[in-house]
């Protein structure tokens, strides 16, 4: 028996010169399905296609090989035989324009079976699918267990309960544990293969970083530059001070080349300090006569400064009532609005503002994303329903005077990232308002997080700024990890979801 410490494994691709150890090795494997290729079916593998013919040597000794080819997905993902992958002088069908990888064979030398051999090959293949953008690896897999078990159980009673672990196949088991799927049950699919009685599974190993081709200038950004402001309340003489302000930091964020820009929540209610501040309910009435103005400005600065803005969140007068909404300026000029949902019981005592009754998950050039806006980032549920709309950021403007109201906060948008295996980005206001009425002191450290897996920072905090200082923040955002963490990471909270027992129901 071959000891771990004697072992010098080497990962590589093979070449015609293992023929010979190739052969030995498969005959010995494959002994009751006809044994080894010839020499000239190997060659031509490794001809067509060298970086799917892979192997592992110890000390030199070839101990494990898989052999694998690039055929059209909508042909082989239906149900065929083995032969149908044999061309004429038993040279193995490849196709240059292929959009998959197929498995046609792993095999390892009994001794090293301990090892997870099989594993390290199976994880080359995946790479060697994600590196070429192929959508899948197909495989043809036998079932050897199944004569011992074929008249107690059908091949599909045989298929679910190796699946669910009742019995364990010596293949399907190793491919199952792999993350292959079975699709399909073939019939007749290797005749001479007497254990499985001539049938097999169709498995499947997705590619979830799969993008079809498409034009460059059509594919959407998986690497996001998010940008956020931490405001600094002061007085404003006019709302074109305010503008300016806004317009300087819009500036400074596109000059790093970010792809958003968020504004805190009421960022410019200093205007409110022009008006009389006996009456609250006028002051927010005369503030929402500006709001037109913000966003028809802010959008233009998000088309001429090439960055899409997220306006923080301004009062808006609908039918006499009043909400607090927030505007996504994309920088191809449209404009997405949210009402925030849950309104707070200052907001509605002094402000009577009211709830918005819809909530949606935009697309941008650079992601999905939601816009919770403060308290409403309290509330689990919209983060679930943004979840289920594949929110790739959630972006939360908030105002919080204290620090024990900024923490509820911080600390609920950070379950929503964690729970939701999104990114999520806080900002809010800083300083003093004494002029202002209910806006008079301000808490903020604006933040970004992310899920909690290997990924991403140990803390899941990849941004924070310095509490109670104006600046600027600056995350770069890899969208392709969030669909690695959701479909493998260490934990999948969208996948495992209970929604046999639970589910969230708008009306």
């Amino acid at each position: 028996m071959t000891q771990p410490e004697d072992l010098y494994l080497n990962l590589r691709n093979l070449t015609l010169d293992d023929y010979d150890q190739l052969q030995v090795l498969m005959n010995r494997v494959y002994h009751d399905i006809g044994g080894a290729w010839p020499k000239a079916t190997i060659k031509a593998l490794i001809e067509q296609f060298p970086d799917g013919q892979i192997c592992i040597e110890d000390s030199g000794n070839l101990v494990a090989v898989a052999l694998t080819v690039s055929v059209k997905y909508d042909r082989f993902s239906n149900p065929h035989t083995y032969d149908d992958l044999i061309l004429s002088n038993e040279k193995i069908r490849h196709s240059d324009k292929g959009d998959s990888l197929y498995g046609l064979d792993v095999f390892i030398q009994p001794e090293y079976r301990g090892f997870r051999l099989g594993r390290r090959l199976y994880e080359a293949r995946k790479e060697l699918c994600r590196s070429l953008n192929l959508r899948a690896i197909l495989a043809g897999g036998r079932i050897p267990g199944y004569f011992q078990h074929s008249e107690q159980y059908t091949p599909a009673e045989y298929i679910d309960r190796v699946d669910r672990k009742e019995i364990y196949d010596p293949i399907l088991s190793f491919q199952l544990a792999n993350d292959f799927q079975v699709t399909r049950l073939m019939h007749k699919y290797l005749p001479e293969d007497e254990k499985s009685l001539g049938y097999a599974t169709l498995l499947e190993w997705r590619n979830i970083l799969y993008t079809p081709p498409s034009s460059v200038l059509n594919e959407k950004k998986v690497q996001v530059r998010m940008g956020a402001v931490q405001w600094q309340m002061r007085e404003f003489a006019s709302v074109d001070e305010v503008l300016e302000q806004v317009e300087y930091f819009v500036d400074a964020l596109s000059d790093y080349q970010s792809d958003f820009a968020l504004f805190p929540e009421f960022f410019n209610a200093p205007l409110m300090g022009l008006t009389d501040q006996v009456d609250q309910t006028r002051a927010i009435r005369y503030l929402a006569e500006y709001t037109p103005q913000f966003r028809d400005r802010m959008s233009d600065m998000a088309v001429s400064y090439n960055i899409n803005i997220i306006t923080g969140s301004m009062p808006l007068i609908e039918d006499d009532r009043v909400y607090n909404v927030s505007y996504l300026c994309h920088r191809d000029g449209r404009v997405d609005e949210q009402r925030k949902i849950h309104i707070t019981p200052h907001e509605r005592r002094d402000w009577v503002i009211e709830g918005g009754n819809k909530f949606d998950v935009f697309d941008t050039d650079a992601g999905r994303v939601a816009i919770l806006i403060c308290y409403d980032i309290e509330f689990p549920e919209l983060g679930r329903i943004a979840a289920s709309k594949e929110v790739d950021i959630i972006c939360v403007p908030f105002w919080t005077d204290t620090k024990n109201g900024y923490l509820r906060v911080r600390h609920c948008a950070q379950a929503r990232a964690i729970e939701n295996e999104c990114y999520v980005v806080i900002t809010g206001s800083v300083g003093n308002l004494p002029k202002v009425q209910n806006l008079d002191v301000q808490y903020a450290q604006s933040s970004v997080f992310s899920p909690s897996d290997f990924a991403f920072p140990h803390d899941a905090v990849m941004a924070e700024t310095t509490p109670n200082t104006e600046m600027i923040m600056f995350s770069d955002m890899d969208l392709e990890k969030l669909t690695l963490v959701r479909n493998e990471g260490s934990v999948t909270n969208l996948k495992d979801r209970r929604t046999d027992l639970y589910n969230i129901v708008t009306r």
